[in-house]
């Protein structure tokens, strides 16, 4: 009924979301699968924050917005018991632990000459980078076929997926795309009259990326934010094009480097742009990266906000 607020999530303290948002962000290694469970656990299990059924409406509609799902999760979840503020401090206590840890490695991997342990562990890290993201994916297919509504459009989207990935390389984001708005039309055609975009912003952005430095570097990670559907792997293919074909910021071997990085540390996979930006530009890129990405991280959690706060759950 309406002004019924006996189901909404209790309102909790910005220092305790600091300290719970933060220890995840400091325990949370294994990616999406981990994040998920450890958010799963803190605020539907143990805390009782928020209810189970809103819980898995926030999973479904983070896989359908840009960016990283677990970063996009842990920001919705903060913004839900905290408000805006919330999730602000929730998403910074989230990132912060695994950026300062991934930045510190970084500057020994990207040295003139680093030490030989420093070069054999990145290349054990980096040969099981394909195993951890098969073992992600792998983990999220039993929810994700319990909650689909018609089981073939699953089978098919899935399919899809598969042969994209096989043969268009990068351009298998476009398909994911297509998948996901096809799948939100079908679900609710109402409301995809107000999902218009506006490319003025993107064409003026592409225009000055075409300059380099600091704006292309801030174009890169506007796109990882933007663009990158369906989880943190998904940007690798994105930022491998720009920063080691298009830019030159580094070799294939030191990109494959950031990527392990990105799984050894605790943290979103998102984070391996910061390693892009400290072998761009040093130091000085780190607030240009970090910013774009989370700006957008926010911006797509409100979103979240609105959609999940609609009134009746997802299909």
């Amino acid at each position: 009924a309406p002004g019924d607020t006996s189901t909404a999530p209790p309102r909790i303290g910005l220092g305790e979301v600091l300290v719970q948002w933060g220890r995840i962000g400091c325990l949370g290694f294994g990616g999406p699968p981990t994040h998920i469970a450890m958010f799963r656990d803190l605020c539907v299990t143990r805390r009782k924050w928020i209810a189970e059924a809103e819980f898995e409406d926030s999973i479904a509609v983070c896989n359908l917005l840009p960016g990283p799902s677990s970063t996009q999760l842990a920001i919705l979840c903060a913004w839900n018991v905290a408000g805006r503020l919330g999730a602000i401090v929730g998403g910074a206590a989230f990132i912060i632990p695994g950026l300062v840890l991934i930045l510190s490695l970084a500057a020994v991997f990207l040295a003139a000459s680093p030490p030989l342990w420093v070069l054999g562990a990145g290349a054990g890290a980096g040969s099981v980078v394909a195993a951890v993201a098969v073992h992600a994916g792998v983990g999220l297919i039993p929810a994700s076929w319990r909650r689909a509504p018609v089981q073939a459009r699953w089978v098919g989207y899935a399919v899809a997926g598969g042969v994209a990935a096989a043969t268009v390389g990068p351009l298998l984001v476009v398909v994911l795309l297509a998948c996901g708005f096809l799948e939100m039309g079908l679900r609710r055609p109402r409301s995809a009259a107000t999902l218009g975009l506006n490319p003025a912003p993107a064409l003026l952005a592409t225009a000055a990326a075409s300059t380099g430095g600091l704006f292309a570097l801030a174009w890169v990670a506007l796109k990882v934010g933007a663009f990158a559907y369906g989880g943190g792997f998904v940007i690798i293919p994105l930022m491998q094009h720009d920063a080691v074909h298009r830019y030159h910021w580094m070799t294939d071997s030191q990109f494959l480097d950031a990527v392990a990085l990105g799984q050894i540390t605790p943290g979103p996979v998102v984070q391996t742009v910061a390693v892009v930006g400290y072998s761009a530009a040093g130091a000085v890129a780190l607030f240009v990266l970090k910013r774009s990405v989370l700006v957008t991280l926010l911006g797509a959690a409100a979103i979240g906000v609105f959609v999940v706060q609609l009134g009746a759950p997802l299909p």
